[in-house]
């Protein structure tokens, strides 16, 4: 094809204006700069580095509020300039001798923020990383010499906090922890990263410090100021009312379904299109995928309508990149010989890869937080962007498309974490202990969990009790180092580790879910590619994975069984009762089933004889009374099916409540159980102790039943799809599935 002369963004939306696909346009206006003031002015060898335009009024607001003492979370739209919230304060207090740490989740927005930081040339100031990629002479310099340490939550839990006596003097000094990208701490991850912080705080108490204030950033997620808190436990304000300024935004939502007859309804090939079609007309773009098959669906379909001449003006990008290649894409697209970029969620995070004009997105990302983190990646020079949200099959998509004032109107969900876990508190108590003993007065770093967790470690003789001088204290006596057994991304203490060919650890997985998951012949998914499991080694907890070409997937098939340990709390839900609480699910698989990418069709079915595997978690559960069921029209032999295929959907659009992805949860429907003596759906936090997203469940019930109902109803399949009642994750192969009882049943429930 031959590029366009250079078109306009209501050109191309001119140019789509016909096509049955376009579904929906949203426009959001340009939005004027609202300075901001400082309330006292800073030190003038600081005052030097202020952008030559002043601050906006979120960027004053919050560095007046650390300046002041305050603790702050800023969750304003992406190229807000949310760093300057950080970064001024950290130059004010290393003038004067304090020393500042700052967390990043990646590496590689670590060393895009020293680039930045140390690029303002201020005397005084000693940046470096410290992180896996360092040389031990390197670490050492940072340690020895930096009065600014860039790292990660890993890195600190694991490098920094257990040899906290090498860190003494930068520790005596730590006045500011900054928190980036803070909405990406949920869950699991992010309740280890509160326990860290907690650690961290006692620490630097321990050596004489002062009192830390935080400086979080975050995308815009609900309740930021809630999340805060519970990962830092001091009190946190939040600023976000966003002063910066920002361009014309159109956002259309495509939906390959309704494509005419004869062309492919495909969301990678629509994408694939859509991005040719901008690029053509001069727009620089960038395509995000949900997987890496995905991103390479996508880029070959955008080389083959761009043509020979204009294949190499396309580029892929995804985690693992070194800095050199990332700036070497960013510098081809100012200097316009990019078109097009093919990312996964790699670019999702505050990377500013600069210049773009257009966004689209293949499949729905998952949360309202992250569609809004995405479609910010173009429009950062204030021109009119464009972003296209090219709907796929499942349950979130097929919702999204057909309730745009849903997407459009939601608030963003609320991220948790659960700081009540045993899981995860017990083992980082016995990180502390190991670290300084643990006395009576640590009750402030973990109040309401210390005493029960030292018992248990105690008890487990992992910690042994003894006088001090101050009083007890307990005193870490087990084996080793407790840090290097404790992994942040898992609640389990049986993580194990998947190794590529290599030797490279390329994600853990709990021992819960093991079978499930990395199970012999499994395809395992990370980060959107594909690996085939090839060993697993119980003693060295470790499986063993090759590359796979990503042309199908394997699905576990399994008996579940259920037991309720104990109910927190219980309310109405329309003409059903919602139950939260604790309980035990048993998994057994037996098989699985090998299956195509595309089409979804099985390929071959196999045998397994695997142990079973117990996990202690809390869920939400719904019951329904005979009187509900018989005026619903739902007889004893459709039950089952019913109860299943509502199951599915609930935990399909779940994700819409709570920023939480479905494979984080779990799922149990049964026709009778004594436990409740009725018919009743589970739905479960897939971690060991629970993440915190059956609290959620319960708090947004209502509205979660009702749009599950929407999704069942407004589906235009007979007997059920991806799109409403199917699930990827099943382990009984989404059998028995009645689509038409569940809705009847729902409907009755919500009439």
């Amino acid at each position: 094809m031959e590029p366009d002369e250079e078109l306009t963004v209501d050109d191309v939306l001119a140019r789509w204006a016909d096509d049955p696909r376009r579904v929906h346009t949203h426009e959001r206006a340009a939005r004027a700069a609202r300075p901001g003031t400082l309330a006292a002015a800073l030190p003038e060898q600081v005052a030097a580095h202020l952008p030559h335009e002043g601050l906006w009024s979120h960027q004053a607001e919050a560095v007046d509020l650390v300046r002041s003492g305050r603790s702050v979370v800023v969750a304003t739209g992406t190229a807000s300039g949310k760093s300057l919230a950080y970064q001024l304060p950290t130059a004010e207090v290393t003038s004067r001798g304090g020393t500042a740490l700052w967390l990043f989740p990646t590496k590689a927005l670590a060393q895009d923020q020293l680039t930045t930081f140390t690029s303002w040339r201020m005397p005084w100031v000693t940046a470096g990383t410290y992180d896996g990629d360092c040389s031990v002479d390197e670490r050492a310099v940072v340690r020895r010499h930096a009065n600014v340490v860039l790292t990660n939550p890993d890195m600190l839990h694991h490098g920094i906090l257990p040899q906290h006596r090498r860190w003494e003097a930068f520790l005596r000094r730590l006045e500011l922890v900054v928190v980036d990208e803070l909405h990406v701490l949920r869950g699991v991850f992010g309740t280890h990263t509160a326990q860290v912080l907690r650690r961290l705080q006692r620490l630097v108490h321990h050596h004489g410090g002062p009192d830390l204030r935080f400086v979080m950033t975050s995308a815009t997620i609900g309740d930021p100021a809630g999340l805060a808190h519970a990962l830092c436990g001091q009190p946190v304000t939040a600023v976000d009312q966003d002063g910066s300024p920002a361009g014309r935004r159109s956002v259309v939502l495509w939906d390959p379904a309704e494509a005419p007859v004869g062309t492919s309804t495909s969301a990678p090939a629509a994408a694939g299109r859509l991005a040719a079609d901008l690029a053509l007309a001069g727009l620089r773009t960038l395509v995000f995928c949900r997987s890496r098959r995905s991103t390479e669906l996508v880029a070959n379909d955008l080389r083959s309508h761009l043509g020979p001449d204009l294949e190499d003006t396309v580029r892929s990008y995804r985690s693992g990149y070194l800095p050199e290649e990332r700036r070497q894409i960013e510098a081809e697209l100012f200097d316009g010989r990019l078109r097009a970029v093919v990312a996964t969620s790699a670019l999702e995070l505050g990377v500013d890869i600069g210049g773009l004009d257009a966004v689209v997105l293949c499949g729905f990302p998952g949360t309202v937080a992250s569609f809004w983190q995405q479609l910010g990646r173009a429009g950062r020079e204030q021109q009119h962007s464009l972003a296209v949200l090219v709907a796929g099959d499942d349950q979130l998509d097929r919702f999204m498309v057909r309730h745009p004032d849903e997407l459009f109107g939601r608030a963003p969900e609320p991220a948790v974490v659960n700081n009540a876990n045993p899981y995860v508190v017990v083992p980082h108590l016995g990180c502390a202990s190991a670290e300084v003993p643990l006395r009576h007065d640590d009750e402030r770093w973990w109040p309401d969990v210390l005493d029960e967790g030292i018992a248990e470690l105690v008890q487990t003789d992992r910690c042994t009790l003894r006088a001090g001088t101050d009083g007890p204290e307990v005193v870490w006596t087990g084996r080793g180092s407790p840090a290097s057994a404790v992994g942040l991304r898992s609640a389990s203490r049986g993580e194990f580790r998947v190794v590529d060919p290599a030797h490279r650890t390329i994600g853990t997985v709990d021992e819960a879910r093991l079978h499930e998951v990395l199970h012999p012949d499994a395809v395992y998914l990370h980060q959107g590619r594909a690996w085939r499991v090839t060993e697993l080694q119980p003693v060295a907890r470790v499986a063993r994975v090759e590359p796979a070409d990503g042309d199908t997937y394997t699905q576990a098939m399994s008996s579940i069984d259920i037991s309720v340990l104990g109910t927190d709390d219980q309310r109405p839900v329309g003409r059903a009762v919602l139950h939260l609480g604790r309980v035990e699910v048993t998994t057994q698989v037996t098989g699985y089933r090998e299956l195509s990418l595309a089409g979804h069709r099985v390929l071959s079915r196999h045998d397994l004889e695997l142990p079973a595997a117990q996990l202690r978690t809390t869920a939400v559960w719904w019951t329904f009374d005979q009187d509900l069921l018989d005026e619903a029209g739902v007889s004893a032999q459709l039950l089952p099916g019913a109860l299943h295929a509502a199951e599915h959907a609930a935990i399909g659009i779940l994700p819409l409540f709570t920023i939480c992805d479905r494979w984080d949860v779990g799922g149990v429907s049964i026709a009778w159980t004594p436990d409740t003596g009725a018919a009743t759906v589970f739905i479960h936090d897939g971690y060991p102790g629970g993440a915190g997203i059956a609290e959620l469940a319960f708090g947004a019930a209502e509205r979660h039943l009702a749009a599950t109902l929407e999704v069942l109803v407004t589906c235009p399949c007979d007997h059920g799809c991806p799109s409403c009642v199917q699930s990827p994750k099943c382990g009984n192969g989404n059998e028995p599935l009645e689509k038409g009882a569940a809705t009847a049943l729902l409907a009755a429930t919500l009439r």
